[in-house]
């Protein structure tokens, strides 16, 4: 007790955690403390805590406990004293297509809140999080952005590509081998091989799906250091960056340097950028508008619309293109995306991020793999703008999302088939009851209305393996997996199940896709909109107690992030 005292006289910049372990009042806490295993010596350092998403249900976080351990490892070589806690996680791909699925987006916000009440219940001065799966990324962040406290985010990293017949494979290939199968264009025994060999170990799904767009994005956001999160789970070098982070969040209390200096206007824009230029997921509107608001800065949809005009698509990333996650990595990283973006002039430069250097600097240290295809050069871009784009119109009032890396269509007309529920869409791709021409709507899906905005990998992914992926436009007030490809609209809003003009749409009408004018538009007047939308039967709600009814009365539009209030 008395070191704490001579502590406190000599350092002029006060803990929190002081409040927590100081005086002879505060014994209770030491000796609880001291149970656990700390000892004197360690309640006289900073307090930091290792916020872990491991989970033993899924491969993208399987291994952070490993990490966790290089993580402390690295706290306490740097003077700290680290206390590790665990959070939930939800995982998309294996609850896709389920009931199951709804509790994926909910959970970001039971993630976010579960690291900010640790964080002040303990009074930590610091935080590591860990993250692995989708929503693990965005809800540590926003956990940060709140507590404001010194701290990173650290993302477990990608898996490795699997190997099937010869080639290449991620959990992509597994969802689209379902409408293969079902078609009648791979066997039983093909799609047990796939599936056996998909997923080699731990990490993230492999391509630029949602988890690595969003672990790009905070790279290019400052929270996370650039170059890191990029590196392979299973990659030995990982548990290296575990332990530099370790010591990094230790140089950032030294500099007291916060998240909400780290995360502004400017460098929002730059995560925009970088998902933009990668043809990252769909997932990325709704989260960096939710880190925009924990964060208090001013950002909209149509923000993400005017930053990917102006961003060329550059790297040919599954699902839309021919290379994994790993493969980027071995190309040069996210630090040879960056200084491709700051040579462009489409990079604020100045951005301060957690490793101490701008992201200019570092930007500047990049180094290319000669050879690499990876991520063209500027002056031979994939297409001229970036991978999003936003479209409005009298389906989509607030807006909706559309993913236009990895096709061409700049224009898609035709007759609506309509299902209240993501299930019976599914089940008529594989009765081959969806036909070319056909625009599949999927509605009640929406962050109310289903509740938790599931994700269609499912369908679309069937939709592709049925041979209907250029053929077939798709769109819903729920969401897309990250590996979703084809032309189609999720996030339209507003929902159903707020009088969005979605729940208006009948079998047989006409809808127009226009991806140069930025338009979703069904052939209605505003006149019959209004009066179909007046004689609307809302389905009765899924749930109304526990978290998921919880989250249906507090959600907000997907346009706002699908954010609770």
């Amino acid at each position: 007790m008395s070191v704490r005292k001579t502590m406190k006289k000599k350092d002029e910049t006060k803990l929190q955690s002081h409040d927590l372990l100081i005086g002879p009042g505060r014994a209770p806490a030491r000796a609880m403390l001291k149970a656990v295993g700390l000892t004197d010596e360690d309640l006289t350092k900073p307090l930091v805590g290792v916020a872990n998403t491991w989970i033993e249900v899924m491969p993208c976080n399987f291994h952070l406990r490993r990490l966790s351990e290089r993580v402390k490892a690295g706290i306490r070589a740097a003077g700290g004293t680290p206390i590790e806690y665990n959070t939930i996680a939800v995982s998309d791909g294996i609850s896709m297509g389920t009931e199951g699925m709804k509790a994926s987006l909910i959970s970001r916000e039971v993630i976010a809140d579960s690291i900010e009440l640790v964080a002040r219940g303990h009074l930590f001065d610091a935080v590591v999080a860990l993250s692995g799966c989708d929503k693990t990324i965005p809800g540590t962040v926003m956990a940060l952005a709140r507590l404001n406290l010194p701290s990173l985010m650290l993302y477990g990293g990608s898996i490795m590509p699997g190997q099937f017949q010869g080639h290449d494979v991620t959990i992509q290939d597994v969802f689209e081998a379902v409408g293969k199968h079902a078609k009648g264009t791979m066997t039983d025994a093909e799609l047990k091989d796939l599936e056996d060999h998909a997923c080699p170990g731990p990490g993230a799904c492999g391509g630029q799906f949602t988890a690595n767009t969003m672990a790009i994005a905070f790279e290019f956001l400052g929270i996370s250091p650039m170059g890191r999160n990029g590196v392979p789970a299973m990659d030995g070098r990982k548990d290296d960056v575990a332990f530099e982070c370790g010591k990094m969040v230790m140089d950032l209390v030294k500099q007291n340097l916060r998240p909400r200096q780290i995360i502004t206007r400017k460098s929002l824009e730059n995560a925009i950028a970088a998902v933009a230029t990668t043809g990252g997921s769909t997932n990325a509107v709704l989260h960096l508008l939710a880190i925009a608001r924990e964060s208090g800065v001013k950002l909209s949809i149509d923000d993400f619309d005017k930053i990917n005009r102006k961003v060329p698509l550059l790297a040919d990333l599954k699902p839309g293109g021919r290379y994994a996650a790993a493969d980027l990595f071995a190309a040069g990283g996210t630090t040879l995306v960056a200084k491709r973006l700051l040579d462009a002039g489409l990079l604020h430069g100045n951005q301060p991020t957690v490793t101490g250097r701008t992201i200019g600097e570092e930007a500047a240290a990049a180094t290319e793999t000669p050879g690499q295809q990876v991520l063209r050069p500027l002056a031979h871009p994939i297409k001229t703008t970036g991978g999003l784009v936003i479209l409005k119109g009298n389906l989509a009032p607030e807006g909706c999302v559309v993913k236009v890396a990895g096709h061409s269509m700049t224009r898609f007309q035709g007759a609506a088939k309509v299902y209240d529920r993501e299930e019976d869409a599914f089940v008529a791709v594989q009765a081959g009851q969806i036909k070319a021409g056909d625009v599949v709507v999927i509605r009640y899906e929406g962050p109310a209305g289903g509740p938790g905005m599931r994700e269609m990998l499912g369908v679309t992914a069937a939709i592709v393996g049925a041979g209907l992926g250029d053929s077939v436009a798709l769109l819903t007030d729920g969401r897309f997996s990250g590996a979703t490809h084809g032309l189609m609209a999720g996030h339209v809003a507003p929902e159903a199940v707020k009088g969005g003009p979605i729940a208006a749409v009948k079998n047989g009408d006409v809808i127009t896709f226009d991806i140069v004018k930025r338009r979703l538009d069904v052939a209605l007047s505003q006149k019959e909109i209004t009066s179909r939308l007046k004689k609307v039967k809302t389905p009765t709600p899924r749930y109304t107690s526990g978290v998921m009814g919880k989250y249906a009365r507090h959600v907000s539009s997907a346009s706002e992030g699908a954010i609770t209030t």
